[in-house]
């Protein structure tokens, strides 16, 4: 991967939520977990493309909080997932100069995989090219609620005076805090919902619902909404002159 310049209208942190896996395995007649890795095959693309791009920033949504309610072979499967697509794909990244970070909730994930994020964390602390963060067993509003648990520690200890608490002193807390805010948040799949996906973060970022499932979103596809995103206007909440 080569680094270019970053366009001025383009955005610098992309959130994606990988949706549709399951419906693009089962339009083949194939079990769900034949989408899923048809899909962990195409994150490879899209990283790839963020330098050409000036993206800075990839987000990807692997696993919720919600979906332990899935069945218990889909989940053990997607877990198997992860732990191949981390030693499979680790010496590439590192190699093409990608920091991978992982958020979410780790108490509930098998010490295996949990071992392998580590790694794959530390391997590539020191890359700068991309920064992509990784989503397991991630909620929004988990992912206040923990971060919440650990302010008020703070203020319990006397680290911490109450009045001084602001939005601000809340985002020190998240997960995300090493992470500017997505500028954008791309669904794929059609469905039209955020899904307890960066909640706080994303409280000014631009969204795209696409249509495309997970798996068949290519390259084109990114830069299509590229292209779009760099005709909209993003005022913040302010009115321009």
């Amino acid at each position: 991967m080569t680094k270019t310049d970053t366009p001025e209208a383009g955005p610098r942190h992309v959130a994606i939520i990988m949706d549709g896996n399951g419906r693009w395995a089962q339009m083949r007649g194939r079990p769900r977990l034949y989408g899923h890795q048809a899909g962990a095959r195409r994150v490879r693309e899209i990283v790839e493309a963020c330098p050409d791009l000036g993206i800075r920033y990839l987000t990807i949504f692997a696993f919720s909080t919600e979906n332990w309610k899935r069945t218990q072979a889909e989940v053990a499967g997607l877990m198997m997932l992860f732990r191949r697509y981390i030693q499979k794909e680790a010496e590439a990244l590192h190699d093409e100069g990608v920091r991978v970070r992982f958020i979410g909730d780790r108490d509930r994930l098998d010490a295996k995989l949990v071992s392998l994020m580590q790694s794959l964390e530390e391997l590539t602390a020191d890359n700068d090219l991309v920064h992509l963060t990784i989503a397991i067993n991630y909620g929004g509003r988990d992912e206040v609620a923990r971060a919440t648990k650990r302010l008020a520690r703070e203020v319990a200890a006397g680290r911490l005076d109450p009045e001084d608490v602001d939005a601000e002193t809340l985002a020190h807390f998240l997960d995300t805090c090493l992470l500017p805010d997505p500028d954008l948040v791309i669904r794929t799949s059609g469905e039209a919902r955020i899904s307890n996906f960066l909640l706080w973060q994303s409280a000014y970022a631009e969204y795209e619902f696409t249509p495309v499932l997970w798996p068949d979103f290519t390259r084109t596809h990114f830069e299509k909404i590229m292209q779009d995103y760099a005709t909209r206007d993003r005022r913040f909440g302010a009115v321009k002159a």
